[in-house]
């Protein structure tokens, strides 16, 4: 899928698509809105601390990538904005809810096993149990908007993340295979790997956060 976000970028759209369908009476959001629950305590890996010129900076990018729009009520005083991610009129990425639930939840939380995404997706769709959230995981690895990661040592089940993030990262992920197939050493070294990625990732963006703090 050529879409590729950022992680504030990412935290942004997972925020729009979490408010669209669980506060529909508030969407779309202001700034001030937008902010608040990116930087909600509760549902987000990690916790972030933006502020809304951060924020409005992620919205800029994404309106350049055509992923966010401006909605201006004649009359309003604040500009609200609203996704252009999926499900819309002209864009070619269709989602059921259970996909759009789940694909909400990799955007705000990082990699989840099944089990935790069925539960962590009950205020967005539903689902009757692990197998229906697998099955509907591995639709979604069919059009490679998702992927298995290799299962950690110790766990009973693998991880899943999204597709629209950076693109190194994309490419140090596995595609869905069975653990026996795995070589154990295998499954250690990329999972360093993983870690590693994740650690450079979270550095770059502490650098940009203080780089922006200083133009303030």
């Amino acid at each position: 899928m050529d879409i590729s976000l950022s992680a504030l970028e990412a935290r942004i759209i997972g925020c729009l698509l979490e408010k669209e369908i669980t506060t529909p009476d508030q969407y779309p959001l202001t700034l001030n809105s937008l902010t608040t629950a990116a930087n909600q305590k509760s549902n987000r890996e990690p916790v972030m601390q933006l502020n809304d010129a951060e924020v409005l900076d992620g919205l800029t990018t994404l309106k350049a990538k055509r992923l966010v729009n401006d909605d201006e009520v004649f009359g309003g005083r604040a500009v609200k904005y609203k996704h252009r991610f999926c499900n819309t009129e002209f864009g070619s990425l269709k989602l059921t809810s259970q996909e759009l639930g789940v694909l909400c939840v990799l955007l705000l939380r990082g990699a989840q096993t099944p089990g935790e995404l069925r539960t962590r997706t009950n205020r967005l769709c539903e689902f009757s149990d692990v197998r229906e959230t697998e099955s509907v995981l591995q639709a979604l690895a069919a059009r490679e908007l998702v992927v298995c990661l290799p299962r950690e040592p110790g766990k009973r089940e693998s991880r899943y993340m999204h597709l629209f993030g950076d693109q190194d990262m994309a490419s140090l992920a596995a595609a869905p295979i069975s653990s026996a197939a795995v070589d154990t050493s295998a499954q250690s070294d990329r999972i360093t790997q993983l870690e590693t990625e994740v650690e450079r990732l979270k550095a770059r963006l502490s650098e940009l956060e203080e780089k922006l703090s200083s133009l303030l």
